[in-house]
């Protein structure tokens, strides 16, 4: 929750700092409380999205008060980029970082021990020497601004142990106020924050966290390779980020964009640092440009122009999945975040965290993360509101019904009962023993010929072939949904086996159901099911008919928001598809349509009605 505070008074020279030296008229939501905390001589953490101007937070108090502003910084390059743009702006700023040679280092440090700079950027390393510490105490500190401050804390997504010495800060300068700023901070990780670098004194700010001009979407992983390709053959000159989970992963997405006629480059750890710089530069520098990167690249690049940011494998957690979506879009234009997941990703996150050396109560907050974010893969509801929920703020309450900017809210899907499928599928993890992987389970299920099925055994199991009616992408999906909902579990320390939680002993008993989401690509050519084949049949319409189910869509999703509620809560697809097709004219007729009950018929059945009868007329008028 944001602390109060008072505005700027009308003659604090903030104001003139602000458009004699940025150019600036106003200050952007939030900035003029946290500016005003800060001159007040108070400590302050800000949590503000990424684009939402966090630096002037810091940069104009360093220009109203007296003597001299450290900014603690993570990255040399993210140092470099802000002192530029400041010189830029007549600012006297300095870095002294690992990149400079000894005499720069100096000549920058003579600079601020003389009194002429107002801002020098240096890393927590360098900073929090003892010999730096003491030279520093010598000089007339007016603030201390630590930036990318989520890093100090081991339940934020990019914790470094370096960072954690910042919380020495206060006992060296306890008369310096505080300034911590970051785009990524669930409460915990705000607590954790205040508390080190604080001692619980300091004001805690929250301007939210959505980024309304980023599109939301998420998708199974197929074939990751196609599907990268078919994305961003999708949208030709437009820059974009490509995060992988690993460096050979990384080394293999850039080239196979390069094959494809792409500006794409590599960025991971494993680079020497020319070449990362290098790629980093034309990245900046060059308009298209593709990086296929680990996490090692992204923090802190301000590059306003990045139209995309494609996750080829599940991230860390939430907080790690809101920072890195956050490179998109900071110019304010429209920009997307697309993620690719699946199980094998999940496997490998659950790995990691237990080859992490935290102790157990780490790990166990991981894991929870890792699940608030699978549960996000896995939403039927508007994907804003999920995201945001998990950060404390209620989307739907703020503004009146889901975003209508996400893949959930603009293609709603259709959840059906699976409780019977289900338990399919958990007899068939029981009866092959709780260790085989989910391949092995979905060609158990589906009476495959292969050489395990034959050499377990399992085609003598009772259940050998009694999914035969649903395909293997429907079987897979809901593996992974009963694996997300915590039904079955995943062994992360062998190769992916399945074993049923008490969740799902439960189920399996018939205590409790289980709704799944039916995945829209999974059906292909003569493989697909006979409802499979059905659901395709149904979503076919004549072209003639799509600008009348475009309206439907429209007229469903302003009652979406008037209710704040999913869209798909008012009526699914596939009924939009029906009243597009078979046009009903009265309200027994739109009773018979797909998923309209009583109170349906009773609550739209008018409004959806008038809009067919407007279409046809105005067909009729147009002479179509």
């Amino acid at each position: 929750m944001s602390s109060a505070a008072l505005p700027l008074p009308p003659e604090s020279p903030a104001f003139q700092v602000l458009k004699d030296t940025f150019g600036y008229a106003t200050f952007r939501p939030g900035q003029e409380e946290v500016i005003a905390t800060i001159l007040a001589g108070q400590s302050v953490l800000t949590v503000m999205p990424t684009g939402s101007g966090k630096s002037l937070c810091f940069q104009v108090p360093a220009l109203v008060k007296q003597g001299l502003t450290l900014v603690v910084s993570p990255l040399v390059a993210l140092m470099e980029d802000q002192v530029a743009a400041l010189k830029l702006d007549g600012v006297a700023a300095e870095t002294i970082n690992s990149s400079r040679d000894r005499e720069t280092n100096v000549a920058a440090w003579r600079r601020a021990a003389s009194g002429e700079l107002r801002l020098l950027y240096i890393s927590p390393e360098r900073l929090m020497t003892e010999r730096m510490l003491a030279a520093f105490a010598r000089l007339p500190l007016s603030l201390i601004a630590v930036d990318e401050a989520h890093c100090i804390s081991r339940w934020g997504p990019s914790f470094r142990p370096e960072y954690e010495a910042l919380q020495r800060l206060p006992e060296i300068f306890p008369e310096v106020p505080l300034a911590a700023f970051t785009a990524t901070a669930d409460e915990a990780t705000q607590k954790d924050i205040a508390a080190k670098l604080f001692h619980g004194k300091g004001k805690t700010f929250v301007t939210g966290f959505d980024r309304p001009n980023i599109s939301l979407a998420v998708d199974l992983q197929r074939d990751w390779k196609r599907q990268l390709v078919d994305y961003v053959k999708a949208r030709p000159g437009e820059s974009g980020i490509v995060y992988c989970l690993s460096r050979r992963k990384t080394e293999e997405a850039a080239e196979l964009l390069a094959g494809e006629g792409f500006h794409a480059l590599p960025y991971h750890a494993g680079l020497d640092s020319a070449r990362r710089a290098a790629h980093q530069n034309t990245f900046m520098t060059e308009p298209g440009v593709v990086m296929a990167a680990t996490i090692a690249f992204g923090m802190g690049i301000d590059k306003p122009d990045v139209r995309y940011v494609f996750h080829a494998n599940l991230p860390a957690n939430m907080e790690a999945y809101y920072q890195e979506l956050g490179r998109a879009g900071r110019d304010g234009r429209p920009a997307e975040a697309f993620m690719l997941y699946g199980l094998n990703d999940i496997r490998q996150r659950r790995m990691f965290i237990e080859e992490d050396d935290g102790d157990a109560d780490h790990k166990r907050r991981e894991h929870k993360r890792l699940d608030a974010l699978i549960s996000y893969c896995e939403t039927a509801q508007c994907r804003r509101q999920a995201l945001l929920g998990y950060f404390g703020e209620d989307y739907l309450a703020e503004n009146g019904g889901p975003c209508g900017n996400c893949d959930v809210c603009l293609n709603p899907p259709v959840t059906e009962d699976g409780t019977a499928l289900a338990q399919q599928a958990l007899v068939a993890v029981v009866q092959s023993g709780e260790r085989f992987g989910a391949a092995h389970i979905v060609d158990l299920l589906r009476g495959g010929d292969t050489e395990k099925i034959r050499s377990q055994g399992h085609d003598r199991l009772p259940v050998y072939g009694a999914g035969k009616a649903e395909d293997k992408e429907t079987w897979r999906s809901i593996l992974r949904q009963l694996t997300a909902a915590e039904f079955l579990r995943l062994d992360i320390t062998g190769h992916g086996g399945l074993s049923l939680t008490a969740a799902g002993q439960r189920l399996l008993q018939g205590d409790g159901d289980f709704r799944f989401r039916r995945d829209t690509a999974r059906a292909r050519g003569s493989k697909a099911s006979a409802r499979a084949r059905k659901a395709m049949a149904a979503a076919e319409l004549p072209s003639a008919d799509e600008p009348l189910l475009a309206a439907l869509k429209d007229l469903r999703l302003t009652f979406a928001k008037e209710r704040g509620v999913p869209a798909y809560v008012i009526f699914g697809d596939r009924s939009l598809i029906e009243m597009a097709r078979d046009k009903p004219q009265d309200r027994i007729a739109f009773a018979r349509v797909f998923g309209v009950g009583e109170a349906k018929v009773r609550d739209f059945a008018e409004p959806f009605l008038q809009a067919i009868s407007d279409f046809k007329e105005n067909t009729v008028a147009g002479g179509g």
